[in-house]
């Protein structure tokens, strides 16, 4: 023991160490005129500012680094941490220092701990619990009670910063630079660290898919010096839902979406969250915001301003460490609510999305001007390589490695930081204010929103109170004394005038997407989709009620009009609490079920499985190698919306052995013939339609696929279709539906008798929250139909029956064709 305290001190006695402890110490003194002032004050002279050097480097050099535990830097080329060694580190760095805690917050798919360290100053550490209590207060200004209370909860108030990584697990540079992050928080002693410290506490998420982190690290050190280097994995990066584990925070499929939603919005109530993500190699450099437009008029004007302040800071920040490329105003809105940046603004919180350009995972990349020159253009950067004012140090090209990323990624957090605690008690007045905003009454908006009863889809309205429930908003039950047309026994009551309201509006309201056009004529793409009214998707009726006081049964339990706003206690409601309805398997005979699976990892796949098995109902993948082959045992199979060209072809041979490429091939299409032709049904989604349409000669012709986007454009939008019940795949299915539209199909059917419409879109006004262009060429075009083919048939979805879990009210449609033919 005695041998190694005298080590330790050797290595703090090194000339480099002593230097770089003074450094950092005079430095802060010389910063800060507080400290310097005390100094002199108190006579300290060379040898007790050394003293104080030494001690400070001696408590630095217990904190272990990410090198002296992983063997690396992070984010040096060619080396990647999986999920074991960033929670191992971040395990250790809690032992090591009083500035740092962490806790894990809930479970990935696959069973993995999903973690968020607490960083901050060992004072405010040891106070978690009273600043978490202040932060839940000021969340819901109906729990203070004066103004006194207020002044005080914000002079003792921290603010709350989550920083969330590579959500994106091919984006796996942030997960990375976490670790880098948390240990110069944790060991730095310079004034501008300590003010962080200080005033904000920092929730930092190394990544909210671990499971995905490992697949890519596993597959990153498995193909490293071959053809395959800095390739995606031939699988979905997260077990269903891949890329779209980025589309899910209205909508919580997830176990990891519903712990961190749980983690944030009923626990800590951050002020600030900072989604760090990574765009395509032939990008600019980086985008912050501010974002483009259009914005969403549920989004509060002050979040929006605050939102523009921070990135303008942030790329300040860049600019001054001599960084290029950075674009701000270009390519990202603010319109969608379901995303992990975006779904704060719903919770009064300021949401951060930066994106740098891509390495080949932790491969370095070159990058010529001509790549860039040659980029497909987006948003607000027409060119990458001139100068605009929303990108006025155009980056012309090089190497671009991993570090640059990190650096990047660093130099913004520390940027936020600083922001959260230089204007801690703004951020959370402003905070409180916004929440305080939304118990007001406003003209034009409903004052609550009531979910009806329906027995027959018992389980689609409990999953709808259960995600509503964990964003923590309130739900009150009508009792059936109270009960009335308006409100029946049984029925659901939303008031808005809760701290959310404007999540509740953005969730039930329709959304009516900006009709915006490119001078040449063309639908300008918005960002991921244009609608999403979580009800009308689940299809759940629900209605409006524009003033409580006209609810008659309001008027008659209460003596004074001054008491008619406080409906909750003239109805005696009851707060909703649970338990919830399971989700029993729904088919009622017993196919085998073969999904097909290729290794050009589909999105689409991901969702359906995540349906079947949330149903409980069986089923098996079929590899590529199982199409090909003719492995085909089964009743019904499923191919889910992907090209024809990813179907057949699958992964390039050119980057993958194999073992992963090549797609079904012809022969699997030849097999799928055999199989329906046997008395097989294949269910095809959206996409695929396509490949079987023209390989299986069917009567059937998309006629959307031919029109410019300047006739027909749908980016994301929910549609009403019309069901014909005659049809026995229509069987149990009511009249019209909610359906899911997104860059889908519209067919034209065969007048020879030989194909069944099962439905079709909305001969009038089939648009029901979204935006849709050249609406007339879809009005009365057939949405499902059913071909036979030989002794089996083929059922085509123009749409997406299961779109990303969402869309609950096409699922029995869905249902009803895996039924044993």
């Amino acid at each position: 023991m005695k041998k190694l305290v005298i080590k330790k001190v050797q290595r703090l006695l090194r000339p480099r160490s002593i230097s770089r402890a003074i450094r950092s110490l005079v430095g802060s003194i010389h910063s800060d005129p507080v400290r310097r002032t005390a100094v002199v004050r108190a006579g300290l002279n060379i040898w007790s500012l050394l003293f104080i050097a030494l001690f400070s480097a001696a408590i630095a050099a217990q904190v272990p680094s990410p090198r002296s535990v992983l063997g690396f830097e992070p984010a040096d080329d060619r080396t990647i941490a999986d999920w074991k060694q960033i929670t191992d580190y971040f395990a250790k760095l809690d032992s090591a220092s009083r500035n740092v805690l962490v806790k894990e917050i809930g479970r990935s798919v696959n069973g993995k701990p999903l973690i968020a360290a607490f960083i901050s100053s060992e004072k405010n550490i040891k106070e978690l619990d009273r600043i978490r209590a202040v932060s839940a207060r000021l969340a819901d200004p109906r729990t203070v009670r004066s103004d006194e209370e207020l002044e005080r909860l914000i002079r003792d108030g921290k603010t709350i910063v989550a920083i969330s990584c590579s959500i994106h697990s091919t984006e796996i540079v942030a997960s990375q630079m976490s670790m880098t992050l948390a240990y110069e928080l944790a060991t730095a002693t310079d004034a501008a660290t300590k003010e962080i410290l200080d005033n904000t506490v920092l929730l930092l998420i190394p990544s909210p898919n671990p499971d995905g982190i490992d697949i890519v690290a596993d597959w990153y050190r498995k193909t490293l010096g071959t053809k395959s280097e800095g390739t995606a994995p031939p699988e979905l990066y997260h077990h269903y839902a891949g890329h779209d584990d980025n589309r899910d925070w209205f909508m919580l499929d997830l176990p990891e979406t519903q712990a961190v939603t749980r983690f944030f919005w009923q626990e800590w109530f951050p002020q600030i969250v900072y989604d760090v993500h990574q765009q395509g190699r032939n990008a600019s450099r980086f985008i912050i915001p501010p974002f483009f437009d259009p914005v969403n008029p549920r989004v509060s004007p002050s979040i929006l301003r605050e939102v523009g302040s921070i990135g303008y800071k942030v790329a300040a920040d860049l600019q001054a460490q001599g960084i290029a490329g950075v674009a701000t105003n270009s390519t990202y809105d603010t319109w969608w609510h379901g995303g992990f940046r975006s779904a704060p603004y719903y919770h009064n919180s300021i949401g951060i999305l930066s994106e740098a350009a891509s390495a080949d995972l932790m491969s370095p990349v070159t990058v010529t001007a001509d790549d860039l020159k040659h980029a497909r253009p987006v948003r607000g950067l027409p060119n990458l390589l001139e100068s605009s004012t929303n990108y006025p140090d155009p980056w012309k090209g090089g190497v671009w490695r991993p570090a640059d990323i990190a650096k990047i990624e660093m130099i913004a957090s520390r940027s936020i930081l600083q922001m959260a605690a230089k204007f801690r008690s703004r951020y959370l007045r402003q905070f409180y204010d916004r929440g305080r905003e939304n118990l007001q009454p406003k003209d034009g908006v409903p004052q609550a929103f009531v979910i009806m009863p329906d027995r027959s889809n018992a389980e689609t309205v409990s999953r709808l109170i259960e995600i509503l429930m964990t964003q923590g908003i309130e739900i009150f039950e009508v009792p059936g004394s109270v009960a009335s047309p308006i409100l029946p026994a049984g029925s659901f009551m939303i008031f808005t005038d809760q701290p959310q309201r404007n999540n509740i509006l953005s969730l039930f309201e329709r959304q009516a997407y900006p009709h915006r056009i490119l001078p040449n004529g063309e639908a300008e793409v918005p960002y991921d989709v244009a609608g999403w009214t979580l009800p009308l998707q689940m299809g759940v009726r629900y209605a409006a009620v524009t003033e409580i006081a006209d609810i008659a049964n309001v008027r008659k339990r209460v003596k004074r009009v001054d008491e008619i706003n406080d409906a909750r206690k003239a109805l005696d409601l009851k707060r909703v609490s649970g338990p919830f309805a399971k989700k029993p398997n729904p088919l009622k005979t017993n196919p085998r079920i073969g999904l097909y699976k290729g290794y050009a990892a589909s999105m689409d796949e991901g969702w359906t499985r995540f349906v079947l098995d949330t149903f409980q109902i069986p089923y098996r993948s079929l590899s590529d190698a199982d199409m090909r082959e003719g492995r085909l045992d089964a009743d019904v199979i499923i191919l889910p919306s992907d090209s024809e060209r990813t179907i057949i072809s699958g992964l390039s041979a050119e980057r993958y052995p194999a073992e992963f490429a090549g797609g079904i091939g012809e022969a699997g299409v030849e097999d799928l013939k055999r199989f329906v032709s046997r008395g097989g049904r294949l269910v095809c989604f959206d996409a695929s339609c396509k490949l079987v349409i023209e390989r299986f000669i069917l009567p059937v012709r998309n006629v959307l696929a031919t029109l410019k986007r300047s006739e027909f454009y749908d980016p994301g939008s929910i549609v009403q279709i019309d069901i014909d019940q005659r049809q026995h795949l229509a069987k149990g299915i009511a009249g019209t539906l909610p359906a899911y539209f997104t860059n889908s199909s519209a067919f034209e059917v065969a007048a020879d008798g030989r194909a069944s419409v099962v439905a079709r879109y909305a001969e009038n006004n089939a648009l029901l929250s979204g935006w849709m262009l050249g609406e007339r060429y879809l009005n009365g075009k057939a949405a499902l139909v059913e071909v036979p083919y030989g002794k089996g048939s083929v059922v085509l979805f123009a749409f997406r029956p299961q779109h990303r879990g969402q869309s609950w009210a096409t699922f029995p449609l869905l249902f009803n064709t895996l039924e044993k033919p």
